[in-house]
């Protein structure tokens, strides 16, 4: 859905309303987190990828990150390791042969500023 919502260019929120079938109810929380933490993860992401702007990352990886982001922000959240594990996953299935290691970098960055210890 997050995927959908930047390439036809409409909120997340949108995309969800124009679904025939509603999904399950932990993926409507994701799509939340990721909708209401989106300016810090941007900010956070773009911190942690200097000189690496968020309009010239693959559209996976943003899409990724943002969501990984918003799970670390969320204090219930999965455990730290679940996130970064599942998040350099999807980039390396999903993505560029190198998006793995950079999700993974960015995130452990990231994770250690909101997670730390």
């Amino acid at each position: 859905m997050l995927y959908e919502a930047e390439l036809k260019d409409l909120s997340p929120d949108e995309v969800l309303a124009g679904l025939a079938v509603r999904p399950d109810d932990y993926v409507c929380t994701l799509l939340a987190g990721a909708v209401s933490t989106r300016d810090e993860a941007d900010r956070r992401i773009t911190e942690a990828s200097v000189g690496w702007p968020l309009d010239r990352m693959a559209v996976i990886d943003r899409i990724v990150l943002r969501l990984a982001v918003a799970e670390l922000l969320d204090v219930d959240g999965p455990p730290l390791a679940v996130v970064i594990d599942e998040a350099v996953e999807l980039a390396k299935t999903y993505s560029t042969d190198d998006s793995g290691s950079f999700v993974n970098g960015i995130l452990s960055t990231i994770a250690a500023e909101v997670r730390p210890g």
